[in-house]
């Protein structure tokens, strides 16, 4: 393919997400043949990078095809800091693309699509990706960040449905998502693309790393049956009533052992357990970078994912779910979420909890360690990240077609993907 993408990432590139979910599939587009373009925005960008370590990272990503700038990222007053690094992020756009004759902007989430939205008005004839990550201002709303019907939901939903309107092609995480916006009329089927949260499933083939396994252990680690729980204590995670379901287990399994990995605050992670019931013997908060996770996973017998059930979460594909079957645990997770309930059950891999009275957390104990008991459950729970969450295989594909539909969108249209390298890189 001869297109050239700018992909809006209004992270730092440090940021495990970075690392493990956007890095990955630019480096398959770049190898398809696409030219990629990469703009992170990188929090105390001066402090935290050196013009020797931006080379150096420029020269590393150059490598695989990528071609990587940065804007500082403003965190407050937050309405007015992310308003201005909005139209800086629009103003690099466009003078990129009339620069290197960009025919795509990729945005991943609501922000950067306000960037896209805003340059695309100077670049009539780029296509646009609108790379949905969740339902931005339900999900605030829930957490209680936002009042729903506020002014900041309300700029946000009209910020959406301008970019769906706009937008040449949609990557959403679920089939539900997906659904919604068809059944809704917000758009049509065809320039839809389900792309779920992907896993490299080399990384938790922890065999090939004893080493790794050997630093994660501890010296009575072979004797504990242990739960894992990876990512965010906060927000719209139920770490309580996991803690709670822990208890269950524990009441059946005296060597039950609950272990946290977080890079939240590892106090307040610690109150909340407590405050559920368990002693500190019982559980281990743990912050990790992302790199280590697979030798905690590697050691567990079961992956813990309760997060509340809202509207919101059509659209929600854990990372962790797909962790933890690539390192052959199977899951516990919540109803409603994403498209798991489906995929947990019609493939036996995990226990969908749908309620947290005692007697809903007591059944789904017992559920969950005559599943844990299946000889073959390991497999079973590999087999199927494999199936449904490979980062070559599925993520990477299909994140190709996208691209593909914008060829032969364009080729239907008559105008085809053109270099535009020499017009004026005046705005």
């Amino acid at each position: 393919m001869s297109i050239r993408t700018l992909y809006l990432c209004y992270f730092g590139l440090r940021e495990p997400l970075v690392q493990t979910q956007v890095l990955p599939y630019l480096r398959q587009l770049a190898a398809a043949g696409i030219r990629v373009h990469l703009l992170t925005f990188e929090p105390r960008l001066r402090e935290n990078w050196s013009e020797d370590g931006k080379t150096k990272q420029r020269e590393r990503l150059a490598a695989g095809g990528i071609s990587w700038y940065c804007l500082p990222y403003h965190k407050s007053p937050s309405v007015p800091a992310t308003g201005y690094d909005i139209v800086a992020g629009a103003r690099f756009a466009v003078r990129l693309a009339r620069r290197e004759g960009l025919d795509v902007l990729h945005a991943r989430a609501h922000i950067p699509m306000a960037m896209a939205l805003l340059a695309a008005k100077r670049l009539p004839e780029v296509r646009i990706i609108f790379d949905i990550r969740g339902l931005m201002a339900e999900e605030y709303a829930d957490a209680g960040v936002w009042r729903e019907g506020s002014h900041a939901f309300r700029a946000v939903k009209k910020l959406e449905r301008n970019g769906l309107r706009r937008a040449d092609g949609i990557v959403v995480l679920t089939r539900r998502m997906r659904d919604w916006l068809v059944d809704a009329g917000l758009a049509a089927a065809e320039k839809i693309e389900v792309i779920p949260c992907c896993v490299d499933p080399l990384h938790y083939q922890l065999g090939e790393e004893p080493g790794k396994v050997e630093k994660a252990a501890t010296n009575d680690a072979e004797a504990r049956f242990e739960l894992v729980y990876a990512g965010s204590v906060t927000g719209l995670y139920m770490l309580e009533e996991m803690g709670r379901f822990f208890l269950e287990i524990r009441a059946r399994r005296a060597d039950a052992f609950f272990r946290v990995l977080t890079m939240s605050s590892s106090e307040q992670a610690a109150s909340v357990l407590r405050r559920a019931g368990l002693s500190d013997e019982d559980f281990q908060v743990t912050g990790v970078p992302a790199a280590e996770v697979p030798a905690f996973l590697g050691r567990a017998r079961l992956g813990v994912s309760f997060r509340k059930p809202t509207f919101s979460q059509i659209a929600a594909s854990p990372t962790k779910i797909s962790e933890y079957l690539a390192a052959g645990l199977p899951v516990v997770t919540t109803h409603g979420i994403g498209d798991t309930d489906h995929l947990v059950e019609g493939e036996r891999i995990g226990i969908v909890v749908r309620g947290f009275d005692p007697g809903a957390l007591s059944r789904a104990a017992d559920e969950t360690l005559a599943l844990a008991d299946e000889s073959d459950i390991a497999a079973r729970c590999r087999e199927t990240a494999q199936r449904h969450f490979d980062l070559a295989d599925i993520g990477g594909v299909r994140y190709l077609n996208v691209y593909r539909l914008l060829e032969r969108k364009a080729a239907r249209g008559g105008i085809g993907f053109v270099a535009r390298g020499n017009q004026s890189t005046q705005e």
